[in-house]
């Protein structure tokens, strides 16, 4: 029941931060130089057609009467907007994109996790070893290596000599027939479907940007990990457990990996809430059809609609992963209030 109040609490505060991320949105792409009717338009329109098409983007309106309008075709009608880029609703764009960056980003974080957190762990109870030492550099790699230089180099690697891995072109081969739609998610839906071979190719097509990005998101998680394993294991509690006989086992899993999983999950989130909104060097190196390339082309097009809509989405993505975060904290330590 506390939770149930807790959740209800800060879904109900989703509105006013939407408000002002909208607000945040309509200055920053009205004061930055570019309009988007001229590159639209494009240098043959006339005079006459680029005002109308001015007014019919109520462009021409103040930005105040700009932004009580866009938020009233919201609320009302669920209305985003169109695209200056595509010509299509920006939330049929947002909701095409979306699985495909929530599935690539998806797939990176578990992998991400399934290496970080154990490396961290042993890293933290082995302090100063070589084992330790090698987690500290690859977390310091992760850390320094460009994104785009390494999926170039994966690509050169296991597509271009080895040819290993399929050509970076999309979520499927080309000619290759999406599964049937159910989740958007192109491995669950052939899953569901079972499209055995098309599983397959989406596995494939998946592998090489899923480790470039679990390759950048380790090393954070990782050193967090190591931290704060390290701070449990010298904690007041673990001395108070050894010295009533408990197994050492009991204690470093059951105990201090507990406590010290708070701050880990902390860093997961911020880092998961991040891929979903930035990933563009990723997606476009690996020509990945989903949010990056879209923003970057909409930044690039001026594309007022379809920037404000990607703030929204992303900042709600935000918001609902910082929830799941503290409901799951509440559920790991029961002395967590939640306010």
């Amino acid at each position: 029941m506390r939770i149930a109040r807790y959740a209800t609490r800060r879904l109900a505060l989703l509105v006013p931060v939407l408000l002002g991320a909208t607000l945040v949105a309509f200055l920053l792409t009205r004061i930055v130089p570019g309009n988007p009717i001229d590159k639209v338009a494009g240098p043959y329109v006339s005079v006459e057609r680029r005002a109308q098409m001015k007014h019919e983007a109520r462009l021409d309106l103040p930005i105040a009467q700009q932004f009580v309008l866009y938020v009233a075709d919201v609320v009302t009608k669920g209305d985003l907007g169109v695209s200056y880029t595509t010509g299509q609703p920006v939330l049929n764009d947002l909701l095409q994109r979306f699985p495909a960056t929530f599935e690539l980003v998806t797939f990176g974080m578990v992998l991400a996790i399934l290496i970080a957190v154990p490396l961290g762990a042993v890293s933290a109870l082995r302090k100063d070893s070589l084992g330790d030492q090698v987690g500290r550099v690859l977390a310091v790699l992760g850390v320094s290596i460009p994104i785009f230089w390494l999926g170039l180099l994966l690509l050169y690697l296991f597509f271009f000599r080895l040819s290993w891995a399929p050509p970076p072109l999309g979520r499927l081969p080309p000619l290759t027939t999406s599964p049937p739609h159910v989740t958007g998610l192109f491995t669950v839906d052939a899953l569901l479907a079972g499209q055995w071979q098309t599983l397959g190719q989406a596995l494939a097509a998946l592998i090489l940007p899923a480790v470039t990005l679990a390759v950048t998101a380790m090393a954070p998680i990782t050193r967090i990990t190591r931290s704060s394993m390290i701070e449990a294991l010298e904690s007041e509690f673990v001395r108070a457990s050894t010295s009533l006989g408990l197994p050492w086992r009991t204690i470093v899993w059951r105990h201090a990996f507990r406590n010290a999983l708070i701050p880990v999950l902390t860093m997961i989130a911020a880092v998961y809430g991040f891929a979903l909104g930035g990933e563009v060097i990723v997606e476009y190196v690996f020509s990945w059809p989903g949010l990056g390339n879209y923003a970057l082309n909409a930044i690039l097009g001026s594309d007022f609609p379809a920037i404000q809509g990607m703030i929204l989405l992303v900042t709600t993505s935000y918001l609902v992963i910082y929830l799941l975060l503290d409901l799951s904290t509440a559920a790991i330590d029961p002395r967590v209030e939640l306010t």
